[in-house]
């Protein structure tokens, strides 16, 4: 008798092992393609501010769920964009931005996650504190940034946020045109909207 109640004792505590790690499942996501989809780069000289748009990116991450699809962790994330996919209203300006992060040495902008911290803010809706290895122009500095995501009825995942950098902390000379009349300033902010499927999902449609 006290053998069958073991055993039965065992089998439940398998079942709800199994069951606990169904609700805390990994899955992998990919960046979504289209117009809603952008990350933007803003600045400024004394002359007048600047904006530079990309929409061609690359992005995949691997996010765990808990009970009732709330997001519980994020194990894994990298994000990386081409930096000639950079581009302004001014094609000289665009030619000159590509020179000075040495865009045809380093063509890609890579970003590294190392460690998120969740926390819900309201239902479906989720601060990440992220610490994360940025790269620029073959220099990498360790940055820290706040996140904001929301599990959409779809199942997608969007992700926004903004993040200041400074172009000397990447060993980049913030650049003078027209004989020095005009001067980029060191500091940048990094604005992005991005939206994330899962990975079965767009597999399975293409």
């Amino acid at each position: 008798m006290k053998k069958n109640i073991k055993q039965i004792l065992m089998l439940t505590m398998i079942c709800i092992m199994g069951f606990s790690s169904l609700l805390q499942a990994q899955t992998s996501y990919k960046l979504a393609s289209g117009p809603d989809v952008s990350i933007k780069i803003l600045g400024s000289s004394n002359v007048h501010d600047w904006v530079m748009t990309s929409t061609a990116m690359e992005s995949q991450g691997n996010f765990k769920f808990g009970e009732g699809n709330q997001l519980r962790a994020i194990t894994s994330f990298s994000f990386s964009l081409n930096a000639k996919s950079l581009k302004s209203d001014h094609e000289s300006m665009d030619s000159r931005t590509y020179k000075t992060i040495k865009a045809d040495q380093y063509p890609k902008i890579v970003y590294k996650l190392n460690s998120a911290a969740i926390t819900e803010v309201q239902k479906n809706k989720y601060l990440v504190k992220t610490t994360g290895d940025l790269t620029i122009a073959g220099a990498t500095q360790t940055i820290t940034m706040n996140v904001t995501a929301v599990v959409n009825a779809d199942n997608t995942l969007n992700c926004t946020g903004s993040q200041k950098i400074k172009l000397t902390d990447y060993k980049i000379d913030p650049p003078s045109f027209m004989l020095g009349a005009m001067k980029v300033k060191d500091d940048l902010t990094i604005q992005f909207n991005l939206i994330y499927k899962n990975n079965q999902l767009i597999t399975k449609t293409n």
